[in-house]
């Protein structure tokens, strides 16, 4: 067994004194003496402070507390102390009188005054009046500075009229100037005085002059660059306009042609059917253009084209409508035939 240090032997010695004083303590308390014949009990203070203690707990813990009946005698739980007898019944009876019955009065009618807010004691808002009136108080005595007696005295003094007693306005009076008429001959000048402007700022002087011309011009150049911007838009959304119905008119055009060049294939052919086989037969177009394209061509219609290719590059100068206009005369001067009633007429003056 391994040997222990000294201090904890001193420590563990201590503590084992300590046990024994305290269990001496205990069982050699003295209990009270017995009163004498014809002599009140008068309790030791710790003793009747352990009676209290015990006292609650059972006025607690008693049938009473919960259920409804006879309260049993405190003789049954403590037989031996009389003391608890009398410190209990006395607790009862302050707890019955702390009590109150919910039926009562002070339940029912909890709060007569129904008036908005809360209710506040009468020394509350006599105090909160009379710090208001100190406050009033204080603001009227406080000691105006010297800066704001000069500009309330000024502000009294621009706002009086002069009198006769000033000598200024007497001459004025002497050449005719009445109180309160407007400057000039007709009458249109003005009728207060000019008012004075006290410099407070430190800045020089015309410094805010300067300042509100700069503003005025940031604020024009903003508007000018807000009306660029405004007119570039409009101008792109013309523009957007002009394309759009540009486009549409020449696709109008293009379908133009294409009838045109539909009408001018079918009327070459049924005329080329009806000549004689010794005469002109027209199995080519005047012009490579003046006919339709077809999807599919056969090889020796590939060969054709072939020589044809310096007239279309030719006619590939012309625009849709120099097109349009040329074949719709050729259709008028040899099919008499208008592109645009669809019909063919019988002779020129018809059409």
């Amino acid at each position: 067994m391994p040997r222990l240090s000294r201090s904890y032997q001193q420590e563990a010695r201590r503590a084992r004194v300590r046990r024994r004083w305290a269990l001496r303590k205990r069982t050699t308390r003295a209990l009270p003496a017995p009163p004498a014949a014809g002599f009140p009990q008068i309790p030791h203070p710790e003793t009747q402070n352990r009676s209290l203690n015990m006292a609650k707990k059972m006025a607690l813990c008693s049938p009473t507390s919960h259920t409804s009946g006879p309260e049993p005698p405190m003789k049954s739980f403590f037989p031996h102390n009389p003391h608890i007898h009398t410190i209990y019944s006395c607790y009862m009876k302050l707890n019955m009188e702390e009590e109150e019955d919910y039926m009562s009065d002070s339940f029912i009618n909890v709060q007569e005054d129904i008036r908005p807010g809360l209710p506040m004691l009468r020394q509350v808002r006599e105090a909160r009046r009379k710090e208001e009136k100190q406050q009033e108080a204080n603001l009227k005595n406080r000691q105006k500075s010297l800066k704001v007696e000069e500009q309330e005295r000024r502000d009294i003094g621009l706002k009086n009229a002069l009198g006769c007693e000033n000598k200024g306005f007497a001459l004025l009076q002497k050449m005719g100037y009445k109180s309160g008429q407007a400057l000039g001959k007709s009458g249109d000048g003005i009728v207060e005085p000019i008012p004075l402007k006290v410099k407070t700022g430190k800045s020089g002087i015309g410094h805010e002059t300067l300042l509100k011309r700069k503003a005025e011009e940031k604020l024009e150049s903003y508007r000018r660059k807000i009306h660029m911007k405004n007119k570039a838009e409009e101008n792109a959304a013309e523009q957007f306009r002009m394309r759009l119905k540009s486009k549409q008119d020449e696709m109008k055009l293009e379908g133009d042609l294409r009838r045109s060049q539909r009408a001018c294939q079918q009327l070459d052919t049924q005329k080329a059917s009806l000549l004689p086989t010794f005469s002109l037969n027209i199995q080519v177009p005047r012009e490579a253009w003046y006919w339709l394209k077809l999807e599919e061509e056969t090889e020796e219609e590939e060969e054709e084209e072939n020589k044809q290719d310096a007239d279309e590059y030719e006619s590939e100068d012309l625009s849709v409508l120099d097109k349009l206009q040329i074949l719709t005369s050729y259709l008028r001067e040899e099919h008499l035939y208008c592109i645009w009633c669809g019909t063919a007429y019988e002779g020129k003056k018809m059409l």
